[in-house]
């Protein structure tokens, strides 16, 4: 079902997602640990700003209204995106390569 839903996104939260300088967004599914990865490409020049941006967006809102419950969470009390304790879990970089002169 998580997966069925997600895979019909909602035009107007992609619409969200372009007007904040998001693009190569991707949800990924882990089945054996239950773990979501989800990355993307951001283009524009004040990061903070766009996510809350995208944060109040009332389609979104929706959105995430109708998929936050279907997602658990490794946070403790987590509340749901875009709001104070969400429910993705912050992850360690451990490695990245963003190419240069050789």
């Amino acid at each position: 079902e998580y997966k069925k839903v997600h895979s019909a996104v909602w035009p107007e939260v992609l619409d969200a997602l372009r007007k904040h300088h998001v693009e190569d967004y991707s949800i990924n599914h882990y089945p054996p640990l239950q773990l979501l990865i989800a990355t993307f490409k951001y283009t524009g020049d004040n990061y903070e700003a766009d996510m809350k941006a995208i944060g109040e967006d009332k389609k979104t809102q929706e959105w995430w209204t109708v998929t936050d419950p279907m997602q658990e969470s490794f946070n403790e009390g987590a509340t749901g995106s875009g709001r104070d304790i969400p429910w993705w879990t912050e992850v360690e970089e451990v490695f990245r390569f963003e190419g240069g002169p050789a």
